[in-house]
């Protein structure tokens, strides 16, 4: 009989970077509004107020549509489910080339939100349908190489795209809106050819394959239904579900504050425009941040300390966001950029083994959403929040407001290390009976 382990690994090689250029685009499209923003304000007029309630609005639309989404996705299944959403928020990121008043960017931004709502949570729970708990974090991990890789890849692509101003008699950020939305749009008919719903469907594994990996995620499935809700309005008023919700939301505020304003941030550390060249240094830390976001998962499924580590990288991530704007030096900032983004992105795939040991089922599609849809007003509020303790804490210079800004969202890192650590129960140790089916260990 095959071994789940290697099971799991040839899952891995055939779903895992079609999954991950997936969401390398949906970062890509979420952040490029960073990239354009000095551009877009110049020929829209937007304030800077406008600017950050715009780029916070993408949530608000993402949030009220996450739970609807991934029960839609449970009754129908990911491959089609997948197809809607990556084609719909690939024609509303064209369409953001055609923002020229406030008003038109807070509705595209908006919709931009209600196409993608459904995508993240979904594949978190299409992940839970693949790989057994034991394998789950290292899943995961590598799905989230597609945050520190959109800005890897994206930043100088952004930045190029950008240079091309005035080609056609476009706007380089029109330039960047139609041709990164259009690869989302064509990878969108892609996964529908390209994704199996379940071990079931997928005719890349033969009778014996298919047959132990049902059966190992399965075992998991029935532990999480023994512990946790069952029906799906159990799981929207669980305390623990909200309890997950809440630490997701103070995470995704330190995330996304820096986020929508790092290009800006180095150009600032640099004394130069947004362009190519400010693209490739914010691609340092997400360089970092890949390393670690390989390294430490892996090592937690084989430790069971995902909680432990995530209280590091936590801490790690609040300390780097608030000294990288404590400091004057170009390198010593971006140093703590590096720690801020290894941190905050590779707490992320640890995060999501609590609640995904927890629910199962349609349970799990709510749960899930409910969780992402909640913590995402951490993104919704952190580009606003940021402004508004900016603009307080500003006396005279620029240079304080800025720093209290980023202590704000260091802040925010801290108390989810501190939520984490406090209460999250802690996983049991892994063995061989979270990993291999009996039948395999008895023969």
């Amino acid at each position: 009989m095959p071994s789940v382990d290697r099971i799991v690994s040839k899952a891995m090689r055939r779903l895992l970077p079609f999954l991950l250029l997936m969401y390398v685009l949906a970062f890509l499209d979420r952040a490029n509004i960073g990239f354009a923003q000095k551009a877009l304000q110049h020929d829209t007029g937007l304030s800077d107020a406008a600017f950050a309630f715009g780029a916070g609005v993408f949530f608000a639309g993402y949030a009220l549509f996450e739970v609807p989404g991934n029960l839609l996705l449970h009754r129908v299944g990911a491959r089609a489910w997948m197809c809607r959403i990556m084609v719909t928020w690939g024609l509303v990121s064209s369409a953001m080339c055609l923002a020229s008043t406030p008003g038109s960017f807070y509705v595209l931004r908006f919709l931009l939100g209600v196409a993608e709502a459904g995508f993240f949570p979904g594949i978190i729970y299409y992940l839970t349908h693949w790989f057994p708990q034991a394998a789950r974090g290292r899943a995961i991990g590598v799905f989230y190489f597609g945050a520190p890789l959109a800005f890897i890849f994206g930043g100088p692509l952004s930045g190029l795209l950008l240079d091309m101003h005035g080609l056609f008699g476009l706007a380089g950020w029109q330039w960047l809106f139609l041709i990164e939305g259009g690869l989302a749009s064509a990878v969108g008919v892609w996964a529908f050819w390209y994704l199996d719903n379940k071990p079931a469907n997928a005719r890349w594994l033969d009778d014996a394959e298919r047959r132990v990996l049902t059966e190992a995620v399965e075992r998991d499935a029935r532990h999480a239904a023994a512990h946790g809700p069952q029906q799906v309005i159990d799981a929207l008023f669980n305390a623990r579900v909200l309890l997950f919700a809440a630490i997701y939301a103070l995470i995704q505020v330190s995330v996304y504050g820096v986020i929508f304003f790092l290009p800006q941030q180095v150009a600032s550390l640099l004394g130069t425009r947004v362009g190519l060249k400010v693209g490739l240094v914010t691609a340092v830390p997400w360089l970092c941040a890949l390393a670690v976001t390989w390294c430490v998962p892996r090592h937690a499924d084989r430790t069971g300390t995902h909680r432990a580590w995530a209280v590091m990288l936590l801490v790690l991530a609040g300390l780097g966001i608030a000294l990288s704007g404590m400091t004057q030096s170009p390198l010593l900032a971006l140093l703590a950029l590096c720690c801020a983004a290894s941190g905050f992105i590779a707490a992320q795939p640890l995060f999501w083994t609590f609640p995904t040991r927890y629910l199962t089922g349609a349970a799990a599609a709510g749960g899930i959403a409910l969780i992402n849809s909640l913590g995402s007003l951490g993104g919704f509020i952190a580009p606003s929040l940021r402004a508004l303790v900016q603009h307080l804490a500003a006396t005279g210079t620029a240079t304080s407001g800025a720093a209290a800004g980023l202590a704000m969202l260091g802040a925010a890192s801290l108390v989810a290390a501190l939520l984490v650590g406090t209460r999250v129960p802690r996983e049991a140790a892994p063995s061989a009976d979270t990993f291999e089916p009996r039948a395999h260990r008895a023969r």
